[in-house]
């Protein structure tokens, strides 16, 4: 799972850690099992890295008493580059670690509130329902909550994947939850129907156990939660399957609003970022999404050890990989540099022949923040002017809609997209 690149869910284990008694120090990217401290090269290494203290080591397990997620081992290759000592182990009391980068400035959140914030917040704790945006303490969650945005996770709270930048738990999961496509039907109802839920966003952890994926719980979830709530907008995050294409073509299939696959990062970064992970398979996703007619979404993360570039090289990439024969249909909005909506234009009926390419439609950009001492570094705090930048060269690179800046996440403006680029707006007007 890849909502709010960076921002995770907290700890949700009972179970303590003694530090002292699993001293680890590993390759991010290794293979092999995890081998003792050497204390000499430790304290030779002390003076490039702030020492980490026993009382710092309590404070965090305290926060998170449980092991936490992000051990990005699960490469069986030879590594690539070591982050040893980067990469920060709350297992071992006496690792030394990089200090924390101060937050600039303009990674600020507002404090949520609103009458919208405040009905559905209502719905949610009357009824115990809960959305990933909590869970993650998502900085962007007042603002979403007060439009009738929210992002839920099925599947289990238990991902089989261990990114190193996400705080899910990780590991075996439970026995698989047939009855939850009906309970998500109902759950969205309420919020639908008792505070005016605009559009839903529906994210899962991966679930490479099962021979689909969990592709047969995703397409049921998105029939029933269409006929539960007509005029909500479903915006699905999906995973990769495996590659596993019949499974993802269920969920093409059950026609959700919007396909969001992210990438996360740029192509060199895949190793440390998404060990478990394939750059050209997400690529190839999308390029499916698209070859059938649907709105096609992805999005990374910056400030995790990307050059601006590279950056720019991923949207261009994304552009490419992604482009798929279309037949033009009827006439939708695109979002310009400047803000405004400008329509394009079609014929009044699909050709029999494809007439048009169509790629990928929607980019988001955020800045990376690092959950816990255990996850992959702070490398940078990009700028508000670069993140403008960027937005102007995805838009010129051929996105239809680029949402960048430093708190943007998968879920933000999630409803103007669908309003934008999707039949939902014509709907809504109908109820």
């Amino acid at each position: 799972m890849s909502e709010a690149s960076g921002a995770t869910p907290p700890s949700q284990h009972g179970s303590t850690i003694n530090s002292s008694e699993i001293p680890l120090d590993t390759d991010v990217h290794a293979g092999t099992q995890a081998r003792p401290v050497d204390a000499a090269s430790t304290e030779a290494s002390a003076p490039a890295f702030a020492p980490f203290s026993q009382a710092a080591l309590d404070r965090t397990l305290a926060r998170h008493p449980r092991p936490l997620g992000g051990d990005p081992l699960r490469r069986v290759d030879k590594p690539i580059h070591s982050l040893t000592g980067m990469i920060l182990n709350n297992q071992a009391g006496s690792v030394d670690h990089l200090s924390p980068k101060r937050k600039p400035s303009w990674i600020r959140a507002r404090v949520p509130g609103g009458e919208g914030y405040n009905r559905l917040q209502s719905i949610l704790s009357e009824n115990k329902l809960h959305t990933v945006c909590e869970e993650a303490g998502c900085p962007n969650m007042g603002e979403c909550w007060s439009r009738g945005v929210a992002t839920i996770m099925i599947l289990g709270d238990t991902c089989t994947r261990a990114c190193g930048f996400c705080n899910v738990k990780t590991g075996r999961p439970p026995v698989l939850d047939k009855d939850e496509p009906r309970r998500v039907a109902e759950s969205l109802r309420l919020m639908y129907e008792g505070a005016k839920l605009k559009h839903i966003v529906i994210t899962s952890v991966n679930r490479d156990e099962l021979s689909d994926g969990g592709a047969g719980i995703w397409a049921e979830t998105i029939a029933r939660s269409r006929e539960a709530c007509p005029g909500l907008s479903i915006e699905v995050l999906i995973p990769d399957f495996e590659g596993n294409w019949p499974a993802l073509q269920m969920v093409i299939d059950a026609k959700p609003h919007i396909i969001n696959h992210n990438l996360e990062t740029v192509r060199r970064m895949y190793p440390a970022v998404r060990p478990s992970a394939k750059f050209d398979r997400s690529l190839e996703l999308l390029r499916r999404v698209k070859e059938q007619g649907l709105v096609a979404k992805t999005g990374i993360m910056v400030g995790i050890g990307e050059k601006d570039e590279e950056v720019v090289g991923v949207i261009e990439e994304i552009q490419g990989a992604t482009r798929a024969q279309k037949a033009l249909g009827t006439e939708h909005q695109a979002l310009v540099p400047d803000g405004q909506t400008a329509a394009v234009t079609s014929t009044s009926a699909p050709c029999p022949v494809p007439s048009a390419f169509d790629s990928c439609d929607i980019l988001t950009i955020g800045q990376y923040l690092q959950p816990t001492r255990n996850h992959l570094p702070i490398d940078r705090f990009v700028t508000p002017e670069q993140f403008a930048e960027f937005k102007r060269i995805g838009l010129a690179g051929g996105f239809k809609v680029v949402e960048s800046g430093p708190l943007v996440r998968s879920s933000y403006h999630a409803d103007h997209q669908a309003d934008v680029l999707t039949e939902i707006q014509s709907v809504r007007e109908q109820k």
